[in-house]
């Protein structure tokens, strides 16, 4: 779907720019005019050259926040920014200075590209919006909200606390992951060397002494030959399967299926929940103090959530908004996302007209509730690792010395 760089007039004649994902102009012009806006002009936003999209994980679970920048870097930029626009520093040398000083070298053409479009009469968010792969549209849409109410140094702190929440929680879920992920890649290549090395050593002297091998031995033994014999076809066959997995994600359905393993795994599908209501919480909060509309923060919450039942929901639930229902009762059946707790809440903030506060605080909880989750995890992790890799070496153990010792007692 293409994304459009568009003018607009609102009530009293007061213009208003921005950007907005949509199947035709035609379909810009009718979202606009929900909007109490008249469209002006639009154009389709092609990404710049200045730096090079790839495959990440950002892009598999966090749509908007990828190429090649990481979190930290734009929540540095964003803060940079707000401090140097408050001290009265004009933006083009405010960007030509924050571009010198990124590690980035994606980040350094962007911010450069920026800097030009901006001289060049282009709005902050324009510019940023040809950037939209990097910043996403959650960032270029908050930026044109700020530039509409003039309000775009106080976007651009909201904007750094929200990556600076988001990189907490990523960085919190990561590091629960990261040890288990070690140990299970030791353990593997130390398998395979074992495999290729020891095995082959083992298999003779089984084969030199003529001994009666367990079933167990025997079962290693295959698999040692097997992996010396076909270890191309092994490694192929792995390689091949990771990249028809992430093909398989980026297609609708698989995408969906992937999302339903996740949130139905019997470990992984209590953090995932948090995480994803944390961060519905906290980019619609931030959306909302931006001053975005709720029906168009709503859109921009389901496009960046980076779980597909969880977009369908809330596109499910802004058409319901539209139509005059309040959020929480949109929400309300969708009881295996969305806990009692978090439509309650929702139902205060609406009726109390503090949405953006209550949200703060959803997000607040549910960032403590992973911050506990996974301390706890790491907490089991490390001794269920230990019994798995005692198991596997007393296994292997037994298999390789039984037999010898029943040669032994023989003689």
């Amino acid at each position: 779907m293409p994304t459009y760089k568009y003018k607009a007039k609102g009530t009293g004649g007061v213009a208003r720019g921005g950007m907005h994902q949509a199947k035709s102009k035609v379909e810009l012009a009718r979202f606009l005019k929900r909007q109490g806006l008249l469209l002006i002009s639009a154009e389709v936003v092609k990404p710049a050259a200045t730096g090079k999209q790839g495959f990440s994980l950002n892009n598999m679970h966090i749509p908007g926040f990828g190429g090649g920048v990481s979190v930290a870097d734009k929540m540095m930029f964003s803060r940079n920014l707000a401090v140097m626009l408050e001290a009265g520093v004009p933006i083009t040398r405010a960007l030509s200075t924050l571009s010198k000083q990124s590690k980035s070298t994606v980040l350094q053409g962007a911010l450069e590209d920026i800097g030009s479009r901006i001289s060049k009469g282009s709005s902050l968010s324009e510019a940023l919006g040809a950037h939209q792969y990097i910043f996403g549209i959650l960032y270029v849409n908050m930026i044109a909200s700020g530039e509409a109410s003039g309000t775009v140094n106080d976007v651009l702190n909201i904007l750094a606390e929200q990556l600076k929440n988001d990189h907490e929680l990523r960085s919190r879920v990561r590091g629960a992951l990261v040890y288990p992920a070690v140990i299970i890649a030791a353990m593997t290549a130390i398998g395979a060397l074992m495999l290729i090395f020891v095995i082959p050593s083992l298999q003779q002297v089984f084969d030199d002494l003529d001994a009666e091998l367990p079933i167990t031995t025997k079962i290693i033994l295959s698999s040692g030959s097997i992996f010396v014999s076909y270890w191309w076809a092994l490694f192929a066959g792995f390689g091949g399967g990771v990249y028809l997995f992430l093909r398989a994600i980026k297609t609708k359905r698989g995408r969906y299926a992937y999302h339903t393993f996740i949130l139905r795994s019997p470990v992984l599908g209590g953090v995932a929940r948090k995480v994803y209501t944390a961060r519905f919480a906290r980019t619609l909060a931030s959306l909302i103090k931006g001053g975005v509309p709720i029906l168009e923060a709503l859109e921009i919450v389901s496009k960046t959530m980076g779980n597909q039942h969880f977009e369908d929901s809330l596109a499910v639930a802004r058409e319901g908004v539209r139509k005059g229902k309040p959020l929480h009762e949109m929400l309300e059946p969708y009881e295996n996302l969305y806990t009692p707790l978090i439509i309650q809440m929702l139902q205060v903030g609406e009726e109390t007209g503090k949405l953006a506060e209550v949200l703060e605080r959803l997000a607040e909880f549910y960032e403590e509730e992973v911050a506990q989750v996974t301390q706890n995890l790491s907490s089991i992790i490390e001794p269920v690792l230990m019994l798995v890799i005692g198991a596997v070496v007393g296994f292997f153990a037994i298999s390789m010395i039984q037999p010898i010792y029943n040669v032994i007692g023989t003689l």
